[in-house]
């Protein structure tokens, strides 16, 4: 599969795993978390599947446009490790979705950082609530569920927080 492809294959499978959220959530209060703001296009769907709702976004640095980053007080830059557990103190267990787009060229260094924040966002996201991301997570409170039908070709992963 060309670049171009694998682009298109991760767009329709985030934007089906995004809706699928936003369905299956909608009787749920709380905020949402974006995990890797980057260039902000899924921070923008959210706030188009999730109107109202608190967008808590995590970036090392802001790379997307002025309209694309949330406003002060749930814009939080820093490495992942520092900000989340900063964020647990600021808004609890109380979010519904954390979306995680933190893989980069480097697996191996993906590995780790999936490692270290998987318990992070168990701390964040309420039992019932979903945690999706594009590195494979492995926390005992975190049940794999099944990818929706018309996600693309993309490798996802879609848990729910069962503990």
């Amino acid at each position: 599969m060309d670049r171009l492809e694998l682009m298109i294959a991760r767009l329709v499978t985030q934007r089906a795993c995004l809706g699928y959220a936003a369905r299956a959530l909608a009787g749920l209060d709380g905020p949402i978390l974006e995990v890797g703001l980057g260039k902000g296009r899924t921070y923008d769907h959210l706030r188009t599947l999730f109107p109202g709702r608190a967008i808590h976004a995590f970036d090392r640095d802001i790379h997307a446009p002025g309209d694309c980053v949330p406003p002060d007080g749930l814009m939080h830059i820093g490495d992942f490790r520092e900000t989340l557990p900063r964020a647990v103190g600021v808004i609890g267990r109380t979010a519904v979705l954390a979306h995680a787009d933190i893989g980069t060229s480097k697996p191996d260094r993906d590995v780790g950082l999936a490692t270290a924040i998987a318990p992070l966002l168990v701390q964040l996201v309420q039992s019932g609530g979903l945690v999706m991301t594009d590195r494979e997570m492995s926390n005992p409170a975190l049940c794999g569920r099944p990818l929706p039908p018309d996600a693309g070709d993309w490798p996802y992963y879609l848990y729910e927080v069962c503990a």
